[in-house]
């Protein structure tokens, strides 16, 4: 199956899944650089995105385990809701910078967390980018912390 085939029963599956749960939301496909995301657009996106998106976390979930064979570790699909997820990963990756700055000038590691691997992903991303900080993950549960510390990696 091609990644444009995947793609659409992908968005027509989310299409069915808020259809049934009675929401009126229309899911829209959106290629992007390190993701295809499928954005849910609608006045009914509070019901996911309430409680900081636990709705939406979880159909990101069942999408992931029901395409994962199909989906490989190559390809990433995201679910966002009216833009939900794109502004809190933007919010993540300046708090990963901040962060980083605070640990560069103080010398101090600086944590951040817990984070789910998704939010981690953004994190050690964002972290990435500059030679001067690292990252690494602790924890043994799906939720870790984040160090961000000074210094070459």
């Amino acid at each position: 199956m091609t990644t444009m085939a995947l793609t659409t029963e992908i968005a027509a599956f989310v299409q069915q899944v808020v259809d049934a749960m009675g929401v009126a939301l229309t899911a829209r496909v959106e290629e992007g650089p390190d993701a295809t995301r499928i954005n849910l657009e609608g006045e009914d996106g509070g019901v996911l995105i309430r409680r900081g998106g636990e709705g939406l976390q979880a159909l990101q979930h069942l999408v992931a385990t029901t395409f994962r064979r199909q989906l490989g570790d190559d390809n990433r699909i995201v679910i966002d809701c009216n833009g939900f997820r794109r502004d809190k990963d933007a919010e993540l990756r300046k708090m990963a910078l901040y962060l980083a700055d605070r640990a560069r000038s103080s010398g101090v590691p600086q944590e951040m967390g817990p984070l789910n691997p998704y939010e981690r992903r953004i994190v050690h991303m964002a972290i990435a980018e500059d030679p001067t900080v690292s990252s690494e993950s602790i924890g043994d549960a799906f939720m870790k912390t984040v160090i961000i510390s000074a210094g070459a990696r």
